[in-house]
């Protein structure tokens, strides 16, 4: 590990672009919330035949609002089904805006935490204008993969969790080769597996690498293609092998973070996360089980040391 450095970390950039729905093939289109930061994350939207369906909606009711009329602009139909990638409220907590009257399905553990957690992600950012944001849970849960038809278009739905957290699916189109990851991969943001697994992301990536995608939708981030699953990889196991070295150094994972340059990941979307990945990889490398839970305040706290006092913030 490098000493630390007395330059201070870089500030985060402002996220100022406005959404945009991007055509990936005939009826299936992403949802992109730049920069991609904490909250603003995208969406898939698949429309074909008379029917309509939703990969995750959008953090507050502002933001769900402009979803749903970026849909209107393209269909008159009503969204059908929406698809929840997991429990994180900025990918749910616009079901009940988004789609009102929709199918709600997920992982059955995601619904689970949905129903646990209800809408405390608000006490996390009480500054954000979260709107009337309600709790819609999911009405049909699947446990390892299901098949769902949207007019014409085919599209898988696969459990590969833990990973980003204990129960993440996502949603793959083998026709147009286009998949939807949620937040198991972030192309251009810093992964964030804190509340998930290291190694079962690890994992997922291998199993997502076989289906041979085209085009990878992440959870927040621009549109990609497959070489976001080699970039992921690389950065996991080179925070792996950051904590074995913290281990047996006897440091924390704050000081850890803190002493490590960020190398050819200083450039990506919320560093900060490198502080809470620590935290699951110590766990991991102390044979701790995958389903331990981290307290993510004192975690957040830590993230807001190594960002030289400036506290995670919400973009949404």
């Amino acid at each position: 590990m490098t000493q630390p450095s007395a330059t201070p970390r870089p500030a985060a950039p402002p996220a100022s672009a406005a959404p945009r729905l991007e055509d990936l093939a005939p009826g299936v289109h992403a949802y992109i919330q730049p920069d991609g930061g904490w909250c603003l994350n995208n969406a898939g939207v698949l429309i074909s035949d008379g029917a309509v369906a939703v990969v995750d909606t959008a953090a507050t009711e502002r933001r769900a609002r402009a979803l749903r009329a970026a849909i209107a602009s393209r269909t008159p139909l009503e969204v059908g089904t929406v698809i929840t990638t997991h429990h994180h409220g900025d990918h749910h907590f616009g079901n009940s805006v988004v789609a009102p009257h929709a199918t709600v399905v997920s992982h059955e553990v995601t619904r689970k935490e949905m129903a646990r957690r209800g809408l405390a992600m608000r006490e996390v950012w009480p500054a954000t204008l979260w709107g009337d944001i309600r709790l819609a849970l999911p009405t049909l849960t699947f446990r390892d993969r299901a098949t769902l038809h949207v007019g014409g278009l085919t599209a898988e739905l696969i459990h590969v969790g833990p990973a980003h957290t204990t129960s993440d699916i996502v949603v793959w189109l083998p026709e147009q080769r286009v998949l939807f990851a949620g937040d198991v991969l972030l192309p251009g943001c810093t992964p964030f597996v804190l509340m998930g697994s290291l190694s079962g992301t690890l994992e997922a990536i291998t199993r997502l690498r076989a289906l041979d995608p085209a085009v990878v939708v992440g959870g927040h981030g621009p549109v990609a293609g497959p070489e976001v699953l080699d970039a992921t990889r690389d950065y996991l196991l080179w925070v792996r092998d950051i904590a074995r070295a913290g281990l047996a150094a006897g440091v924390s994972p704050l000081r850890a973070a803190l002493d490590t340059d960020l190398g050819p990941y200083a450039g990506w979307r919320d560093p900060e996360r490198l502080v809470a990945n620590l935290h699951r990889a110590y766990a991991e490398e102390s044979s701790l089980p995958r389903d331990t839970e981290i307290r993510s305040a004192p975690v957040f706290a830590e993230m807001a040391q190594f960002n030289g006092g400036r506290p995670v913030a919400c973009h949404a």
